[in-house]
């Protein structure tokens, strides 16, 4: 029943977003014709209001789009004209799903084990190691990794390329830029889940019985200490999503962040709400497999 509610309340809160998406961007200054290369007339630019419905109403352009919503539509771009938003969307939004999935495969590839380590070996010199580098990496945000990135390894080693989306090789560094942050908020989640588990009454009883230490941090602890790091999971996947703006801006990957950009500088109406409601329904659906899973992990999780 958790569940299905959950489910159910999603129309309601996604039709909320929409208004205030809606009524936030129409709210700014200026209007989407604004920006051209050559000022249109006036005529011309009531022309382009009414081809668009801009004339009407606010109240009557949102009925407008939510008709055009409920048939799947997110209507046409004001600042690509010969694309819709849905157009973009296909095009772009695998490209961004696949940069955040590589992060994400690399925070968990990288935070995992220096977490694990550093519980395993407290208080020794790995732990000091994987702590030093995780509470390094979260303090250094991805807009300041990039270009250090850039420097050493495209412009002064050479080794790897510098911009765009054209190959395997010119993943590596926005997923290392995107995904380093994270990588440290894994490690430190980790080492404090698996501390605190390793402190329990069970982890104890386990010992008396002569198991070895790797196959009660293995077995037992480590079960129930990554369910911090499953808790973060749905937030970290929205805000790699999200976060990756700035990167694919800076490395100039097409994928939504720069439409998404582009749109609201331009005051592009359909595009910046569009990909508003996209990467809120992602961010529910996200959160919701989380739930999901967590209940997995732990079967003492009840959710009424």
């Amino acid at each position: 029943m958790y569940f299905l509610r959950r489910i159910a309340f999603t129309l309601p809160l996604l039709l909320i977003i929409s208004a205030l998406a809606f009524a936030m961007v129409h709210a700014a200054p200026g209007g989407p014709f604004d920006r051209e290369r050559v000022p249109a007339s006036p005529e011309i630019e009531r022309n382009l209001k009414a081809k668009y419905h801009l004339d009407e109403p606010l109240w009557r352009q949102y009925l407008r789009y939510l008709g055009d919503l409920a048939h799947g539509d997110f209507g046409p771009s004001l600042k690509y004209r010969n694309h819709t938003v849905n157009d973009v969307i296909a095009q772009a939004l695998p490209v961004s799903l696949l940069l955040g999935s590589l992060a994400l495969g690399f925070a968990l590839g990288i935070g995992l084990p220096a977490g694990y380590l550093g519980a395993a070996r407290q208080g020794q010199w790995q732990d000091f190691t994987s702590g030093f580098f995780s509470l390094l990496a979260v303090c250094v945000p991805g807009f300041v990794i990039a270009p250090l990135l850039v420097t050493l390894f495209a412009l002064k080693w050479r080794l790897l390329p510098v911009a765009l989306w054209e190959s395997p090789f010119h993943a590596i560094l926005p997923t290392v830029a995107l995904g380093l942050f994270y990588a440290g908020k894994v490690a430190r989640l980790l080492r404090e889940g698996m501390l605190n588990t390793m402190q329990s009454e069970f982890i104890t009883a386990a010992r008396a019985k002569g198991l070895g230490e790797n196959a009660i941090l293995l077995k037992h602890a480590f079960r129930l200490a990554i369910l911090p790091v499953v808790s973060y999971s749905g937030p970290m996947l929205a805000d790699l999503l999200t976060g990756s703006f700035v990167i694919e801006n800076f490395f100039q990957i097409p994928g939504l962040g720069v439409y998404f950009i582009n749109s609201s500088i331009n005051l592009d109406y359909p595009m910046t709400v569009g990909l508003a409601l996209l990467y809120a329904g992602l961010l529910i659906a996200l959160n919701l497999a989380v739930d999901f899973a967590y209940q997995l992990l732990d079967p003492r999780v009840k959710y009424e």
